[in-house]
């Protein structure tokens, strides 16, 4: 290996294979070069951004144990000290799975969709409208207080709401 001393009091050492190692003046800061174009920084906050060449990503780790990686399509990653993931896509679309088993998906249109560990699904549009998903029942609810559910079985059933209050059940 071979080490230069700058006159700014940064060190450069350059390794067999290729690796460059630079240490800034105040020795807070660390780039890492390595042969094959990653490359890896050590900030003085303490964070650690490590760039793949190959897939063109870059992963942050930060002392509080947050990771986020960056993907060239723009996807953006965010893990979590709790295992919480929460993941932004190019779209803006924005999924978190959460450590508990829960799965939340953000669309830009307004749309949340929830699965819960026991696989129920809830899926809430943005004009009101919400749709609950089990083994037993997928269940439509409108915003005028109707209700149309189809069983597992195959059955039908729509509940009106009139504006009076009064609910009529209409088995198909």
């Amino acid at each position: 290996q071979v080490e230069e001393v700058l006159t700014d009091g940064r060190r450069i050492i350059t390794f067999r294979n290729g690796t460059k190692k630079e240490i800034s003046a105040d020795k807070r800061m660390t780039t890492i070069s390595f042969f094959n174009g990653d490359v890896k920084k050590i900030m003085p906050d303490q964070r650690v951004i490590y760039y793949y060449a190959d897939a063109q990503t870059t992963h942050t780790a930060y002392p509080d144990g947050l990771e986020v990686l960056q993907f060239p399509n723009n996807q953006i990653e965010k893990h979590y000290p709790d295992g919480t993931q929460e993941i932004m896509f190019p779209d803006h679309t924005v999924k978190c799975l959460y450590s508990d088993g829960i799965k939340e998906t953000f669309f830009p249109d307004g749309t949340v969709v929830k699965v819960e560990k026991n696989g129920d699904k809830i899926v809430a549009f943005s004009n009101g409208q919400k749709e609950i998903h089990t083994a037993q029942f997928r269940r439509r609810e409108y915003p005028d207080g109707t209700i149309k559910t189809v069983y597992c079985n195959g059955r039908q059933e729509t509940k009106y709401s009139k504006l009076s209050g009064n609910i009529i059940l209409d088995k198909k």
